[in-house]
């Protein structure tokens, strides 16, 4: 198991490496997380849902998706509250701190899923969340240490020295743990270092006299992590390009499957430009792109006070054109119902009306794959659904997208009468070169980029610059050693 003495000190990413590693080396490899919070999920052949971290570790060991992978997924609706994913499904809503008195009752199917994934594999990779080190929420704890104890895992702590203060941070966490789970970490190792990685070698002997841990090793700065898809939204300012073709996407509250962008990014004749809170639109954008969004109601009051609504209406009487991905889908129609209650107080609120549909919030989630066309370009297309709700109205009898699914050739989606405006409910859609290529093409964007391929690239080098910079052996020998 791969803990961090806090968030965001890449244990994902070292964690996809990892499995890439072991996979090339001939292992069969599982990643597994037990309890992940994140907006941005991937869907799974069986209809369920995942963090997206997990998927991108799934694709480094050349395995399937499995809910079983992420068996416990919070995904935030508001700043106190989550809806719980239990092996893939919906399992309710709570508020934080009702979760952390119920989340030990899930325990149980946290360790039958390890247990799935343990049968078919010589070697399980184990992501923490957040650090052990936050002892306040060690009670019922099912992310940390309280899985590393039930599983009886063997750990080794990821420290990140690119923020400062990593031999307090390592050292810190081992005071604050109790004996036996200072005993359960084997090992540690120095993550993001920029330079010459022996000018750490007197902390590394620091850290080892201090905590009886063995030192795995120092990874340098590892450049190309920014292609690898995001999970956390704190990722989202990074690398946005220069190319002629600038697209504007709103950064709302609470944005969902972020990583939609991830191959905008790497696209050389596209300029993609993310906006905060506070900022107006700009005026010289060729697309205005609106993102999923894990509360719509919600984030639409958010969008309107920015000042966003005025912002977009300019843009489209300028001749722009605007795109909205499923969340966003839904906020340029002309309204949103939510009759239960759904995302908050019963009632219904007018969206921003680019689009002649209306949207109803239903309890039911679509999960699926899917695959199709694109109706403008003819252009293939394939990505996934994982949604809320049903949206109807006389612009989507020109659908963006015709599916296939469990229904051959289902519509999706809507194009308004002027063609400038569009919605889907496809996520992942930019994924697909066909689509991408086809669809930049009509900005005057040329696009020769093999997006799969390129992160495929990234995990093998990745794979390298570990095996380069760990003891591998060493972190094998711990693992055999349970």
């Amino acid at each position: 198991m791969v803990q961090g003495t806090g968030s965001n000190v890449g244990k994902s990413v070292i964690v996809a490496g990892l499995c890439r590693l072991l996979a090339n080396r001939g292992l069969s490899v599982r990643p597994f997380k037990p309890q992940n919070m994140s907006n941005n999920a991937a869907v799974t052949a069986d209809s369920g849902e995942i963090g997206r971290a997990q998927a991108l570790q799934a694709l480094g060991c050349r395995v399937p998706l499995s809910v079983h992978m992420n068996p416990v997924l919070l995904k935030p609706e508001t700043d106190t509250g989550a809806q719980i994913i239990v092996q893939g499904k919906r399992f309710g809503a709570m508020r934080a701190r009702e979760y952390g008195k119920q989340k030990a009752q899930l325990l149980p199917k946290v360790l039958e899923s390890f247990s799935k994934l343990e049968s078919d594999a010589d070697i399980i990779l184990v992501e923490g969340a957040g650090s052990p080190a936050e002892i306040n929420l060690r009670a019922g704890d099912i992310a940390n240490m309280g899985f590393a104890e039930a599983a009886d895992l063997p750990v080794i702590l990821c420290g990140d020295i690119d923020r400062g203060g990593v031999i307090a941070s390592v050292v810190g966490t081992h005071a604050v743990l109790e004996p036996a789970e200072q005993d359960r970490i084997k090992a540690f190792f120095i993550n993001r270092f920029r330079g010459d990685v022996s000018l750490f070698d007197d902390g590394m002997r620091e850290i080892e006299q201090r905590t009886g841990w063995s030192g795995l090793g120092v990874v340098p700065w590892f450049a190309d992590a920014s292609k690898l898809p995001a999970e956390d939204a704190l990722d989202l300012a990074r690398g946005q390009g220069t190319g002629a073709v600038k697209i504007v996407v709103p950064v709302i509250s609470r944005i969902a499957n972020f990583d939609d962008l991830d191959p905008l990014r790497m696209e050389p004749d596209v300029t993609l430009e993310l906006i905060g809170p506070g900022t107006p639109l700009p005026g010289d954008a060729d697309l205005v792109l609106l993102p999923g969004s894990k509360s719509t109601v919600g984030d639409l009051a958010f969008f309107r006070k920015q000042g966003w609504d005025i912002d977009l209406a300019a843009h489209h009487r300028r001749g722009g054109h605007i795109l909205g991905v499923c969340g966003g889908y839904q906020m340029l129609g002309k309204t949103i119902s939510d009759p239960q209650g759904i995302e908050g107080a019963p009632g219904q609120v007018d969206g921003l009306g680019f689009l002649n549909v209306d949207t109803v919030l239903t309890p039911d989630k679509s999960l699926v794959e899917a695959s199709g066309i694109h109706v403008a370009t003819g252009a293939s297309v394939s990505g996934y659904e994982i949604h809320i709700g049903r949206t109807d109205g006389p612009d989507c009898g020109v659908p963006m997208m015709r599916l296939n699914d469990i229904s051959a050739h289902r519509p999706d989606g809507a194009v308004s009468s002027d063609g400038r405006v569009s919605g889907t409910y496809l996520h992942g859609l930019f994924t697909d070169d066909a689509f991408r290529r086809a669809f930049l093409a009509g900005f005057g964007a040329a696009s020769d980029l093999a997006y799969q391929n390129r992160i495929d690239a990234v995990l093998d080098d990745l794979a390298g610059h570990l095996e380069a910079a760990l003891d591998i052996d060493l972190l094998l020998k711990i693992a055999y050693a349970r």
